[in-house]
């Protein structure tokens, strides 16, 4: 109970300090925002390791795309990938439920570095644009989209099936997905107490060519990460 009490403490002290000090980075160019972003994902992974003992191992980096766009769908046990992936990834883009952006400071640096948010279960006028805006940051940048096609944090041992969303993006986009599988949920769950002394693995699977049906391809996702998150766990 200490040990949560001294990690929750200082990491998020650390957030608002790197908040305040990047504010003025809203009147500076996106880099310099993005810059902020990183420093968070390197602030959570140092909590971690310092004040709950958490070995962190990322495995397949050698299967990280190079020099063609590519979205990375990954699986969402906790808070820590949404920090940390932006340490592995060139300037990730997130797509994230809209509630996120109404948070004070921490919103604002996610429409500032270009976050697309989308609102579940809701048919909106800015919902019907959005492929729309998701295409476009891709053609117009080489910044990889971040998506959670579980759709919202589970509990390690749970296997829900991916939503249909990451489907419509891998036919809308036609490029290649870097999945990735993460068993942050035995470290940091999405509720109670988190755990100290052990270990968070990040596995960078192969990715997935642009030139299957949008059926196969969510089912050929669902088996990679869930088979990998098998193995990890």
């Amino acid at each position: 109970m200490l040990r949560n009490f001294i990690f929750s403490l200082f990491f998020f002290t650390g957030i608002i300090v790197i908040s305040i000090f990047f504010l003025p980075s809203f009147f500076l160019p996106k880099q310099v925002v993005i810059l902020g972003g990183k420093l968070m994902g390197h602030w959570t992974s140092f909590c971690l390791k310092i004040f709950l003992s958490t070995k962190i191992i990322i495995k397949g980096t050698e299967n990280i795309i190079k020099n063609e766009k590519f979205f990375i769908a990954s699986s969402h046990q906790s808070m820590f990938e949404t920090f940390f992936l932006q340490t592995l990834f060139n300037s990730p883009v997130f797509i994230l439920k809209k509630e996120l952006l109404f948070i004070p400071i921490f919103g604002w640096y996610l429409k500032k570095i270009g976050s697309i948010s989308i609102k579940r279960g809701h048919v909106t006028k800015d919902n019907l644009g959005f492929y729309d805006e998701i295409s476009n940051i891709v053609t117009n940048s080489n910044r990889p989209l971040i998506i959670f096609p579980q759709g919202t944090r589970v509990l390690p041992n749970e296997r829900p099936p991916f939503k249909k969303g990451a489907s419509k993006i891998y036919e809308k986009l036609k490029i290649a997905c870097q999945p990735i599988a993460i068993n942050s949920g035995y470290v940091w769950p999405k509720s109670g107490r988190k755990i100290s002394n052990k270990t968070i693995t990040i596995s960078i699977l192969q990715s997935i060519n642009n030139d299957l049906d949008k059926e196969i391809f969510l089912k050929t996702l669902e088996n990679k990460i869930y088979t990998e998150l098998d193995l990890i766990n």
